[in-house]
């Protein structure tokens, strides 16, 4: 695989480098500079610290590429099968921006069943819902306001979810939360409405629909990068998964909009939404907003194909099994105990609709 190399010749071109400008700052020889870049020979550790810090590179994540190209010589050498390696060798960042971007895992038994119950569930939904508007109105409404109040708790907000109602739903002001707070729930309530109207008219999921929920998110408490890709590097507190670098989310992005044009229609609506949902917390191209906004990319495809909101809980429990799911996926590759969080909820989200028809 190319990551190596693409990564150093992507972090030169980022820093508008020529090949000389990196030989007077590194002191590599300029024969050895092209080789790196063409994958004709492997840098030393000593090159590749002197090129992390040349180009601004995580040194970290650098060393995990140069780590797999090793393995990957070894794995020739003794005829290995370059998948089995790879897998075992790359971080869910890694995988995301390589050549295997693009791949999905097989479906286990055990969850093709849950799907097969959810699929049921949203057959009766479909022939039982509410035909009175004012009805499913207030249902949408109801719903809606639980969702903001749990996907904004889940990310550190502080309001129940009374005083939700009374700041979406009556425009209220609670003395002793802050205003930060109060314009979450705001904006996620308005995002809410957005997919539910984007969903009733099946509109796609697409980079413009992306930026306008961020942007959404993000109103009025920080304009300066709302809609607009992250230009720094993140960390995520508590997690052992690194953000790629800001010059690696173009292509990333890229591939993330490739990825749901290909599984539409090919992988089940409800995993192909978790798997957004994954991926797009797992690049973290926003400097903030990313997990509001994965939440409601994976909603916006449920409701575009007939399903509910699904609605993950951010009681302490609930949350704790959230981010080891998704930390299994970004730091292990395994996704099935997320694909499981979603496809509950999922299921729960219908049973709890159809309750109240």
């Amino acid at each position: 695989m190319n990551n190596l190399q693409t990564l150093l010749k992507d972090g030169r071109q980022a820093k508008d480098l020529k090949h000389k400008d990196v030989v007077t700052i590194t002191g590599i020889d300029q024969a050895l500079l092209s080789k790196y870049e063409s994958g004709n020979r492997l840098p030393t550790e000593v090159h590749l610290m002197r090129l992390a810090e040349a180009y601004g590179l995580n040194v970290k994540q650098l060393r995990v590429f140069w780590v797999a190209e090793k393995v990957i010589g070894l794995a020739r050498q003794y005829e290995i099968p370059m998948e089995e390696i790879m897998y075992l060798a790359e971080g869910r960042a890694e995988f995301l921006y390589g050549e295997r971007a693009l791949e999905v895992p097989p479906i286990p038994t055990e969850l093709e069943a849950k799907l097969a119950v959810i699929d049921d569930l949203k057959s009766k939904w479909q022939a039982t819902k509410p035909l009175n508007i004012e009805q499913l109105r207030k249902m949408q409404e109801y719903f809606n306001v639980e969702y903001t109040y749990e996907s904004n708790r889940i990310e550190g907000n502080t309001l129940s979810l009374q005083e939700t109602s009374l700041v979406v739903n009556q425009g209220l002001t609670i003395g002793s939360k802050s205003m930060r707070e109060h314009l979450e729930a705001i904006n996620h309530a308005e995002a809410a409405e957005f997919i539910a109207d984007l969903g009733t008219r099946h509109e796609d999921v697409t980079k413009r629909t992306l930026m306008e929920l961020h942007g959404l998110i993000l109103k009025s408490i920080d304009r300066e990068n709302a809609g607009r890709w992250r230009t720094v590097p993140v960390r995520i507190t508590g997690s052992q998964h690194e953000p790629p670098q800001p010059f690696m989310l173009d292509k990333m992005m890229e591939d993330y909009f490739i990825h749901y044009s290909r599984q539409q229609g090919r992988m089940h609506p409800v995993i192909l939404a978790a798997e957004m949902h994954e991926r797009l917390v797992s690049i973290h191209p926003f400097i903030d907003g990313n997990g509001r906004t994965s939440r409601l990319v994976m909603n916006l495809i449920l409701l575009r194909n007939g399903y509910t909101i699904a609605n993950l809980k951010g009681d302490n429990t609930s949350r704790l099994a959230y981010y080891q799911a998704l930390e299994k996926v970004q730091v292990d590759n395994e996704p099935e105990a997320f694909y499981h969080i979603v496809a509950d909820a999922v299921e729960a989200s219908l049973r709890a609709h159809l309750a109240l028809v």
